[in-house]
């Protein structure tokens, strides 16, 4: 038997705050989390090579929003 808590459910772990944002495709369905809330959700349009900005496509009605890990936000996958 595993110890409690040594496996990550299919849902923590795909809910995970990504570190890395190069891993991430276009494409894919995200949340921005700032402070605990999430700011903003949809697709990922584009990562920058060096991982630092990511451009998302709102699912609202609005236009693509642009995010800087500097900022302080984190990327989770919806």
């Amino acid at each position: 038997m595993k110890a409690r808590g040594a496996v990550l459910s299919r849902r923590n772990a795909h809910s995970a705050v990504i570190s890395d944002w190069r891993g991430l495709q276009a494409g894919e369905r995200v949340e921005i989390i700032k402070q605990a809330h999430v700011v903003a959700a949809g697709e990922v349009e584009e990562v920058s090579k060096s991982g630092n900005v990511l451009w998302l496509v709102p699912a609202g009605p609005s236009e693509k929003q642009l995010f800087l890990k500097s900022d302080g936000v984190q990327v989770r996958r919806a």
